[in-house]
């Protein structure tokens, strides 16, 4: 592809959200944002094979942002669920960093980003 071709924007994505009052290490941070990743694409390719196919054609573009704690991520996960999205919320083992059972983000999608955005559009990039 040339340089200066324009690029197709996605109409398909992913956002993993965080909850930024856990002062999570950087290890700890990917791990779990990975682990909401994946997870959400698995669930999103057993509920909507075709979001899912449309997403991985268009490269899988994933949103990671942050919420201030626990009650603000179950209200968005609520709310995502209630429009039919698919998400996944990750609770961490307790090996290392936290507490055994210890909510620490939450995936949504992939998903049309005009169903997304309306949801999550106003949380901070992390």
């Amino acid at each position: 592809m040339a340089y200066n071709q324009k690029i197709k924007e996605a109409t398909y994505k992913q956002v993993i959200i965080v909850r930024a009052d856990l002062k999570m290490g950087k290890g700890k941070l990917a791990a779990q944002v990975a682990h909401a990743a994946v997870l959400a694409a698995e669930i999103c390719r057993n509920t909507r094979p075709l979001w899912h196919k449309e997403w991985m054609n268009e490269g899988q573009k994933k949103i990671v942002v942050k919420v201030n704690n626990l009650d603000e991520l179950l209200k968005i996960k609520e709310t995502a669920e209630a429009k039919g999205l698919p998400t996944a919320l990750i609770q961490d083992a307790g090996l290392t960093q936290l507490e055994p059972g210890t909510i620490t983000t939450l995936g949504i999608g992939p998903a049309p980003k005009d169903l997304l955005d309306p949801i999550t559009r106003h949380l901070k990039l992390l």
